[in-house]
């Protein structure tokens, strides 16, 4: 095992580039991981019909809300921990590491009793017809069930990332993600279990990841220790944690907003138009969930490198992930462009699904390219424990740049106006990252005295 000490002279002396790739390679592997627990739902179920085929695009919102807080409360303890052992704290680590997970669990619980509760009537808020409503209650059943295991899996990989172990996060959730191929076409196929099968594979899947993970630190192949007897009692605790990870939790949390207004939108124009959305969406995630891979190798070299004092190779890593993920934005734009009537042919091959599903990734392709700054901007924030900053930049992307076009656009243009509102939103986003980015820079990664607060 790694001791926290080899860790740390890694973080601060590695040359950047090597260090950068080996912390970024696992977790984008854990973020296509992600992707696949969802799209290959979606490709499956489309094979059902369209309406079960967008049942998945609704309870998506409901995933995404689970992964807010199971990602927030990961990322609020993830980056307190990495910060302490670059300042060789261990014993505070340990006690975030633990008292997260025990968040996790409960928050956790409270979500599933609350959606099972009236599953009808939150398929209703969040989207669904009528003709759409048998298939969302039957996957979102399931989904919910899981709902305590899929938060404490975010938060034993964030903590796994946040001490540098990246390959071991990336074996407990590429563990689930290739259970939920296997068993996704024998449940709804084989046994003949329809969109149910696609839900409770999804929830086995989740299950195995949460355990080996948990063996992993059982085990003592981690450097931060958890135990029960580890676990605070001290209300502080959990308010710098949710401090920490708020920006997570508002910007998962605005993204089952704007799917469920993306749905609601989608829905004046029929089932194929939901479908197209939700497919659409997934693609779109792909990629974005490779430049949340490499900012998430990022963020705890960057913890490790504040935590020391090393500013200056916190600028540097933070250019280099941003030409990074551009240069794979612009690549994967060209390559989504050329190919995406055949991809949205290959999920749903449906004349209405096709052509929104196309039109809407054209807007996409437009707007890959001014991903990876936004985000490495929100989440350089993040990792150094500027909350205010960070939380105003998460709230724009699905939030305050979203929801007034999402009121302004399908207006104007209609089916449009549904197809170009996220990129429209992540040009806007772009364009208010600029000026904290620089801010930033001036004030916190020089060798002057550093500012105090956020920019905001």
């Amino acid at each position: 095992m790694i001791t926290n000490d080899e860790m740390k002279n890694e973080m601060l002396e590695s040359p950047i580039g090597g260090l950068l790739f080996r912390k970024a390679l696992p977790t984008i592997i854990i973020q296509l991981i992600t992707v696949v627990y969802n799209t290959a739902d979606t490709y499956f179920v489309a094979r059902i019909n369209t309406e079960a085929s967008a049942a998945v695009g609704i309870v998506f919102s409901i995933m995404a809300v689970i992964q807010a807080i199971g990602f927030g409360i990961g990322m609020g303890c993830g980056s307190i921990i990495s910060r302490r052992l670059g300042a060789s704290k261990t014993d505070e680590a340990d006690m975030y590491g633990s008292s997260g997970l025990a968040a996790s669990f409960l928050c956790g619980m409270l979500i599933s009793t609350a959606g099972l509760i009236d599953i009808n009537g939150l398929m209703h808020i969040i989207g669904s017809t009528n003709s759409v409503l048998p298939y969302a209650i039957k996957y979102g059943k399931y989904i919910l069930i899981a709902a305590p295991f899929m938060c404490m899996s975010f938060v034993l990989n964030n903590i796994l990332r946040s001490e540098g172990q990246t390959s071991l996060a990336m074996i407990g959730m590429t563990s689930g993600g290739i259970l939920n191929l296997i068993l996704d076409p024998v449940f709804i196929f084989t046994l003949h279990m329809g969109i149910s099968g696609a839900a409770i594979a999804t929830m086995l899947s989740q299950i195995m990841s949460t355990l080996i993970m948990s063996i992993i630190f059982m085990t003592g192949n981690s450097i931060v220790k958890i135990s029960p007897f580890k676990i605070s009692r001290k209300i502080e605790t959990y308010g710098l944690i949710l401090k920490t990870g708020f920006p997570t939790i508002c910007r998962q949390g605005l993204a089952s907003l704007s799917s469920a207004i993306l749905n609601i939108g989608a829905a004046v124009y029929g089932d194929g138009a939901i479908a197209a959305v939700s497919i659409a969406n997934k693609l779109y995630m792909l990629i974005r969930n490779v430049i949340l891979g490499i900012g998430q190798g990022y963020q705890p070299i960057a913890g490790y490198c504040y935590g020391a004092g090393k500013k200056e190779r916190v600028r540097k890593l933070f250019w280099l992930s941003s030409i990074s993920g551009t240069v794979i934005c612009v690549l994967f734009a060209i390559l989504m462009f050329i190919f995406r009537v055949p991809v949205i042919t290959w999920f749903r091959d449906d004349n209405e699904v096709i052509k929104v599903g196309s039109n809407m990734i054209i807007y996409m392709c437009m707007s890959m390219p001014f991903l990876a700054y936004s985000t490495y901007v929100n989440q350089t924030y993040q990792c150094l424990g500027f909350s205010k900053g960070a939380t105003f930049l998460a709230c724009q992307r699905q939030g305050m740049c979203f929801v007034p076009l999402a009121l302004i656009l399908p207006r104007l243009i209609g089916v449009s106006g549904i197809e170009m509102l996220q990129p429209a939103a992540d040009i806007l986003t772009f364009v208010i990252s600029v000026p904290f980015q620089i801010w930033f820079f001036r004030t916190q990664l020089d060798n002057k005295e550093q500012a105090k607060g956020d920019l905001i």
